[in-house]
């Protein structure tokens, strides 16, 4: 996939089925209040794992610095399990690849700093014809936790839909069982859910599980797998759809919660050093996950320096926990940005172009517009600084990625969310034209750029670049640009995706046309996305 708007069929999103409102509910934030950082065996060697693997693994990142440098997970994958589950239903380790047992694989992790994580599915079998936990979730939590595992990953294939259930409500009840049984532990375990990945090729029903998923756990995996190191087809593809999905669900990544847009591939034969590199940079920048799946011995030292890079962990790790959205998208450059726990702002550009490029970036599209004002901004990857007023000159090479972040002065710390706002099936933006708005193909321009300014009320006022005097308007059936103090101009944005307008009734795109319709959870015409850091409400209902 490339650009976002080929991600659905146009058909597919024309489904409008209701739900319940959704609250936005999240786990236990102190269980993963930064994303997961360490390794994962499936992306490189999928079902040839073994304890070996996973000793020797262990103990070359520590040797080469990447347990030191927040590396410190170790996850089983599919495959590590017998074939038949145990007199007593419980599951049980291959004992050729695991002669020594799960329980002292996990002992030796903690020996040497790490925690260890396993695989299961929601379903009857796993997706390799391993026995799956479907019926039997709480005894193997139970197992799981009792061999001192501390993270599980849940697979979603083989679940068929039972007592008359729909497909994506059947999954919802799979997963909130796990959430159940998992809530139960003296000592919950990190929930890595992958629900979502079975819907991401329909636009209402993916939506529809990405409102729930973050009730339940502390990540989840929403796309396709990344590509695997004997996969046919293009790894930097594959990156790029991963990226382009992650790039729609800005709103439901905060502490406790991630966006999972899945593993570092640093030893894919497929991928050039640069589009490693870039793959690191764009997955720190979201705050994602950070799991390798590479022969950790075999990595080159330049693989574990970018892997190293301690301002970028530092960004990936940040408290705040923000994702970073695009501000701009112009068929070469994304321009990314998010703001920092300390007040910092980021900026991420991306060229997605065949050629080395140049673009000049206004500050004023971070959101940074106060007048007078001068921003210390570091290249997180040379960690040269340059004081800036106004603009920011960027030249990369085809596929490379540049990291800035700007330090805020005393008296110029306001910090306006600035950037698209766009529909997220289809990827079009939404665009200023005169008094008039309509949604069209990216290009850039200050017209599809906005400023997101939250109200003492707490709702939302919405300009373009190209004309701060007009705010977005609801006016009758109809969405214009009026006067910012008109009726009308008042909206509050949901954790759903949707832009609720005060008077009533949702921003819906209809073809390119914008319109006010009755709000529908899982309408995806009325799902869209907005900058990191607008104030969101918990649901329809808030």
């Amino acid at each position: 996939m490339g650009a976002p708007s080929t991600v659905w069929d146009t058909a597919k999103m024309a489904l409008m089925l209701p739900l319940l409102p959704v609250q936005a509910s999240l786990g236990n934030t102190g269980l993963l209040p930064t994303p997961p950082m360490g390794f994962n065996n499936w992306a490189r060697f999928q079902c040839d794992l073994n304890e070996s693997l996973f000793t020797e693994t262990a103990q070359s990142m520590l040797s080469r610095g990447l347990r030191d440098a927040g590396y410190n997970r170790l996850n089983l994958d599919d495959c590590w399990m017998h074939h038949d589950r145990a007199a007593d239903g419980s599951l049980q380790w291959n004992t050729t690849k695991f002669p020594q047992g799960i329980p002292w694989l996990a002992s030796y992790a903690t020996k040497y700093g790490f925690h260890l994580g396993i695989y299961e599915d929601a379903g009857n079998q796993t997706c390799g014809g391993f026995p799956g936990s479907y019926g039997y979730e709480r005894l193997d939590v139970e197992t799981f936790a009792s061999w001192g595992i501390d993270y599980i990953k849940v697979d979603g294939c083989n679940v068929w839909a039972e007592d008359d259930r729909s497909l994506r409500d059947e999954y919802r009840a799979r997963y909130g069982k796990w959430n159940e049984v998992l809530s139960e532990l003296p000592r919950p375990l990190i929930f890595s859910e992958s629900a979502p990945a079975y819907f991401a090729d329909n636009a209402s029903d993916w939506a529809a599980v990405m409102d729930w998923v973050p009730r339940n756990g502390e990540l989840a995996r929403h796309s396709t797998d990344v590509l695997v190191y004997v996969g046919e087809g293009s790894a930097w593809d594959s990156i790029m759809n991963n990226y382009d999905y992650n790039t729609l669900l800005v709103r439901y990544q905060r502490p406790g919660y991630f966006n999972d847009p899945d593993f570092l591939i640093p030893d894919h034969p497929g991928l050039t050093q640069t589009e490693k590199e870039s793959h690191f940079r764009l997955w720190a920048s979201f705050s994602a996950p950070l799991i390798i799946s590479a022969c950790i011995p075999d990595l080159s030292d330049e693989d574990i320096a970018y892997l190293s890079n301690e301002a970028l962990i530092a960004v990936d790790q940040d408290p705040l926990a923000q994702q970073a959205a695009l501000v701009s998208r112009d068929g070469t450059f994304d321009v990314l940005s998010r703001s920092l726990a300390n007040g910092d702002r980021l900026l991420t550009v991306l060229n997605r172009g065949p050629v080395a490029a140049s673009t000049t970036i206004p500050l004023e599209r971070l959101g940074l517009s106060q007048v007078g004002c001068e921003y210390l901004a570091r290249d997180l990857i040379t960690g040269e600084d340059v004081t800036l007023q106004n603009a920011i000159e960027i030249r990369l090479d085809s596929h490379a990625t540049s990291v800035h972040r700007f330090e805020l002065p005393e008296g110029c710390s306001v910090v306006t969310p600035t950037g698209m706002v766009f529909h997220t099936p289809s990827g079009l933006c939404l665009t200023a034209s005169g008094t008039t708005v309509a949604f069209e193909p990216c290009g850039g321009s200050d017209s599809q750029i906005w400023n997101v300014l939250t109200e003492t009320s707490g709702k939302l006022t919405i300009s373009a670049l190209s004309d701060k005097s007009l705010c977005l308007c609801a006016h009758e059936s109809r969405v214009l640009l009026a006067g910012c103090r008109s009726v009308g101009t008042n909206w509050e944005h949901s954790i759903t995706g949707h832009l609720r307008n005060t008077d009533g009734g949702c921003l819906t795109k209809v073809s390119g046309k914008v319109t006010i319709g009755d709000c529908v959870v899982d309408n995806a015409a009325q799902i869209l996305g907005l900058p990191s850091g607008v104030h969101l409400t918990d649901g329809l209902t808030g």
